[in-house]
């Protein structure tokens, strides 16, 4: 995935230089092209949208910060690493626990559930695509559903720490994590440091290459364009 903070910076910063530019070369005897210098500012605003809507935005709750910070802890009492937050897991979290939501919670779900028994989605791969993911950098990972009403702190986490889940969470070989809610269920995915299970598309620096590429291309096309209106 293409830095989005990075990519807005540079934009922003190419727009404030173009206005300096603008505003210094505009004397009385060149009136102010102004519906040229609006056409652009629209150029740049719509291309600011359109990165906006292609770059993932991952909103984490109170729930999910209270979890991440209780399973840190947990950890450390054990005196194990802390988990680091992994985006394309946390991605991945976000859209299981979509597909939970509607399940109600019970004796036999979540953390509940009887191993060998736990949901099978027919459309897994394609939330795996949605998080740019595919089996190959995932299959070492751990994903761990929990059903708890409303969410409540406490239990959430003992549905985590005092559970079957704690021998994952008790595992050294997990260094990373995502988090996802919807109702009241809560998905916690562990990632690996191995290419198994880092949750990072093996692409990814060559699409990140890729397209910060498009975006200076697109930069100069409106650069050009400034200076032919």
């Amino acid at each position: 995935m293409i830095n989005s903070e990075f990519t807005k910076a540079t934009i922003f910063q190419t727009f404030f230089s173009l206005n300096q530019l603008y505003l210094q070369t505009t004397t009385p005897h060149h009136p102010p092209q102004t519906m040229a210098f609006s056409k652009l500012s629209v150029f740049f605003s719509v291309l600011l949208s359109i990165l906006s809507l292609n770059s993932p935005v991952f909103c984490d709750t109170d729930e999910e910060d209270n979890l991440l910070k209780g399973i840190n802890s947990y950890r450390a009492s054990l005196n194990l690493t802390t988990l680091t937050k992994n985006d394309n897991a946390e991605c991945f979290a976000d859209e299981l626990a979509d597909q939970f939501k509607n399940q109600p919670c019970t004796n036999s779900t979540g953390a509940n559930t009887v191993p060998g028994t736990e949901p099978q989605f027919a459309n897994y791969p394609n939330l795996l695509a949605k998080c740019h993911l595919n089996v190959s950098n995932t299959r070492d990972g751990a994903v761990m559903p929990a059903c708890v009403p409303n969410l409540l702190p406490s239990l959430v986490l003992s549905n985590f720490t005092q559970s079957q889940y704690s021998e994952y969470l008790n595992d050294t070989k997990y260094a990373g994590v995502g988090i996802g809610s919807d109702g009241d269920w809560m998905v916690v995915v562990l990632t690996t440091g191995t290419s198994e299970g880092s949750f990072v598309p093996a692409t990814s620096a060559a699409s990140l290459v890729s397209e910060i590429g498009l975006i200076y291309h697109l930069l100069f096309l409106l650069m050009a364009a400034f200076y032919l209106l």
